[in-house]
C-alpha cells in the first residue's frame, strides 16, 4: 500500500479509502467488521463515514456500526484516520441539520459517543451552507480543534469559490483552514477540473473523489448485462445516456487486458491532486477486487485515449472557454 499526505498537511492516507456508507443498509455488521478488518490488514488506514449514513434519520447507524467495530481492539483507533461528515439533517428541529455553530458542536458530541471514540480525524462538512458566515463556521471548528475533538478539517460538494471563501476566512483567523475536498469525480464526471481542482491546487487541499465508478457504470456495466445481471434504475438510465461511449470504454479495457473498475480507479490515481479515492465494497470480494488499480499504470496512450472516450471540461477556467 502506498501512503500520501492529505493536502499540504503532514497527515499520511492510503492511496485508497474506505467509504462506508453501505454498512447498515447493504452490508450487515459482521460482514462490515470482516472488510474493515481486511482493510486494515490490505493497509488501508483511511476510513470515511457521516452521521447521515445508515439513512435513518437521526440513528448514525453506519457510525454506530464503525463504533462497535473500534471497541473490539487491537489497535484499531490507533491505527486509521477516521473521517465523517456533518451537514445533514439529524432531527426535525430547525437547527439539526446545516452548519451553524449549534449543529456543528451538538453533531460532532453526537458522532463521537456513536463511534466510541475521543476524537475525529478528518471533520468533513458534508455541504456549503449559503445561511451561516464563515466567522461562525470556523469559530466552531476552532473550538473543537483546541478541545482536540477534531483534528483536521474538510469540505465536500464544495465549489471551487466556496473553498476560496473558506481559506480566506481561515486565513484572516490564523487557522489552517481546509486539507481536502470530497467531491464527485470520476471517468464521466469531470466537472471539477473547471474550477474546484485549481482551487484544491492553490490552497493545498487534497482531492478526495467519491463515486469514482459512478454508480457501479464505470464498472462493466454493459458487459455485465449482456450476462444477464441486474443494475440500479439510476445505473440504466446513465448506461443508455453513454451507452456510445461505454462501448468504446470497454472495448478499451478489454484490449488492455483490465477490468473496467480497475481502469477508472486507475485514472483517478494518476491525477495529480487526488489523495484517495473512496471505495464502498458492499462485500469482501469487491474489496479485494479494487486492489489491482493501485498497481496498475496507464501509459500516456492509454490516458489520452481515456481522454477522447470521456472528454473533462476541456482544461481549467477560464482557458476551458474562453482564451
Amino acid at each position: 500500500m502506498e501512503y500520501v499526505s492529505l493536502g499540504r498537511s503532514g497527515l499520511k492516507v492510503s492511496r485508497l479509502c474506505l467509504g462506508t456508507m453501505n454498512f447498515g443498509p447493504q452490508t450487515t455488521e459482521p460482514d462490515s467488521f470482516k472488510i474493515m478488518d481486511q482493510a486494515l490488514e490490505l493497509g488501508i488506514n483511511f476510513f470515511d463515514t457521516a452521521n447521515v449514513y445508515g439513512w435513518e434519520m437521526g440513528e448514525g447507524i453506519t457510525e454506530q456500526i464503525v463504533g462497535r467495530w473500534l471497541t473490539q481492539g487491537g489497535g484499531r483507533r490507533e491505527k486509521i484516520v477516521l473521517a465523517t461528515k456533518v451537514f445533514g439533517r439529524m432531527g426535525d428541529g430547525v437547527n439539526e441539520h446545516r452548519l451553524s455553530a449549534y449543529h456543528i458542536r451538538k453533531a460532532c458530541e453526537d458522532s463521537l459517543r456513536r463511534m466510541q471514540t475521543d476524537h475525529i480525524d478528518l471533520y468533513q462538512m458534508h455541504h456549503v451552507d449559503r445561511e451561516t458566515p464563515w466567522e461562525e463556521i470556523w469559530q466552531a471548528m476552532e473550538q473543537l480543534v483546541r478541545e482536540g475533538k477534531v483534528l483536521y478539517v474538510g469540505s465536500s460538494n464544495f465549489a471551487g469559490w466556496h473553498i476560496a471563501q473558506a481559506q480566506e476566512s481561515a486565513d484572516k483567523r490564523n487557522f489552517f483552514g481546509l486539507v481536502s475536498e470530497q467531491s464527485l469525480y470520476n471517468l464521466s464526471a469531470r466537472m471539477i477540473e473547471l474550477e474546484v481542482v485549481p482551487a484544491c491546487d492553490g490552497y493545498g487541499l487534497g482531492i478526495i473523489p467519491w463515486s469514482p465508478l459512478a454508480g457501479g457504470m464505470l464498472g462493466g456495466a454493459l458487459a455485465k448485462a449482456k450476462k444477464g445481471r441486474r443494475s440500479g434504475e439510476h445505473v440504466l438510465k446513465e448506461i443508455e445516456e453513454h451507452r456510445s461511449q461505454l462501448e468504446r470504454y470497454e472495448a478499451l479495457c478489454k484490449d488492455l487486458g483490465e477490468a473496467p473498475a480497475d481502469v477508472a480507479l486507475a485514472w483517478l490515481l494518476h491525477q495529480p491532486l487526488v489523495s484517495s479515492p473512496i471505495i464502498g465494497p458492499r462485500t469482501s470480494g469487491q474489496l479485494d477486487g479494487s486492489m489491482h488499480a493501485l498497481k496498475l499504470e496507464l501509459d500516456s496512450e492509454t490516458l489520452a485515449a481515456l481522454d477522447d472516450i470521456w472528454p473533462g471540461p476541456g482544461g481549467t477556467a477560464p482557458e476551458a472557454y474562453a482564451w
